[in-house]
């Protein structure tokens, strides 16, 4: 994590504040799942956190919260192929990832490591590529 990356605590309360939208507190559960999640955190994983606390809300509303913070930019969504997508709060910036297809193991990469490619493909094909988040399927170095 690069200078001024690190996670604020509350970041994401205080813009949903800011836009007016209510904090229940199932949205504030589903909301600190994301930002203590060491990694990528799945909707069924957050569920079950927001579950173990409020044994009757419905994953629905844990989908319908991801979906709010994903248009206002405040999450980011990553498919790592499993059938399921990962969320990760957008403020600890962008990066990318290479995912092992055999092992599963998750390599992060750095931004700039695809700066080039990005160049490359607007001079080559007009075209602007939003590499915000990636997920690279392959083989790591133990399974090749």
């Amino acid at each position: 994590m690069g200078a001024g990356q690190m996670s604020h605590p509350g970041e994401i309360v205080g813009k949903l504040t800011e836009k007016g939208y209510r904090l229940t507190p199932q949205r504030l559960l589903i909301i600190s799942a994301i930002e203590n999640s060491d990694g990528h955190v799945s909707a069924e994983e957050i569920y079950a956190q927001v579950v173990a606390k409020y044994p009757n809300v419905n994953i629905s509303t844990v989908y319908r919260t991801l979906e709010l913070l994903k248009e206002l930019g405040l999450v980011t969504e990553t498919d790592f192929g499993e059938g399921r997508v990962r969320y990760h709060p957008a403020q600890k910036g962008h990066h990318h990832h290479l995912v092992c297809t055999e092992c599963g193991a998750v390599i992060d990469l750095d931004e700039s490591s695809l700066s080039s490619l990005k160049r490359m493909l607007l001079r080559e094909y007009k075209f602007n590529a939003n590499l915000k988040h990636l997920a690279i399927f392959g083989r790591c170095d133990k399974c090749s």
